[in-house]
């Protein structure tokens, strides 16, 4: 059976594709490279794949808000392409800067949902740099484990997410559209610290009524080894990392359920292999 194809955009100010290139590797996809000018040029290259990936950084120096000129590349330059990619059975992951690229860029929660949502600055107004731990808060999400709970890193000045009033966000929650919470250690809902931004409802991710397409806050390409976590040699060297159990679990979904995609890849101009 092919490996399941990966697509993971760069572009100014993306710094965390090589860890999100290697997530996908160690899970048995098959990711390649590619800057977001080429894929304007090209939308058709998104048939050849089955998984987009819009990594984290501070896209364009993050200069008007985060993600919001990202953003604003696939709204205006790549809608359409994106919608059939997603219609015919693609999945879209984005992390950290690529999860507030996505909220921007309308793909999150997706169409169809009324609600008026958006990633703004941390409560602390400062850069928040801490290990988190997430509840799944639904069983659509086929990056998820229904039931299961992440520890993973966050590092952001603008992660807060928030709505436009306790009706949108009960519609969210109703709507199974908030995957991940920040929670205590004890599993309950918490403030600063463990909630490192104050994201209402302590939203840390989202999904759209596929499950197909997710962002999230924290870094799940931050914890692919066990050595990752800071008390690794408590939790054992043979202990899961989170951060690879996304990753996996899209793979082994679009490998039972998948879009086919074509074979051929896609390079920039002079490169060989993955896409520089």
């Amino acid at each position: 059976m092919a490996a399941v194809r990966v697509l993971v955009l760069r572009g100014p100010g993306i710094n965390c594709d090589e860890e999100t290139v290697l997530g996908w590797q160690m899970a048995g996809a098959e990711p390649q490279l590619l800057h977001v000018n080429r894929l304007v040029e090209r939308p058709g290259v998104l048939e050849e794949f089955q998984i987009l990936t819009v990594p984290g950084g501070f896209s364009y120096g993050d200069d008007i808000a985060a993600g919001a000129v990202f953003a604003s590349v696939l709204r205006d330059r790549l809608a359409a392409p994106l919608r059939r990619f997603v219609d015919a059975g693609g999945g879209v992951l984005g992390i950290c800067n690529g999860f507030q690229i996505l909220v921007k860029a309308g793909l999150l929660p997706g169409p169809g949902v009324d609600v008026r949502v958006t990633v703004t600055f941390n409560d602390s107004a400062r850069f928040e740099a801490r290990w988190v731990r997430l509840q799944v808060a639904t069983d659509r999400c086929v990056y998820l484990r229904a039931g299961s709970t992440l520890e993973l890193p966050v590092e952001h000045g603008e992660g807060r997410v928030i709505t436009d009033g306790d009706v949108s966000t009960g519609a969210l929650e109703r709507g199974g559209y908030v995957a991940v919470r920040y929670v205590g250690d004890d599993g309950r809902p918490a403030g600063y610290p463990e909630n490192p931004n104050g994201s209402v409802a302590g939203i840390a991710g989202l999904c759209d009524a596929t499950g197909r397409v997710f962002g999230l806050m924290p870094h799940p390409d931050r914890f692919l080894f066990p050595t990752n976590h800071p008390q690794w040699t408590r939790r054992g060297a043979d202990a899961p990392a989170d951060g690879l159990t996304v990753f996996r679990s899209a793979v082994e979904y679009w490998t039972q359920n998948g879009k086919q995609s074509g074979s051929q890849g896609v390079r920039e101009s002079g490169s060989q292999g993955v896409s520089e």
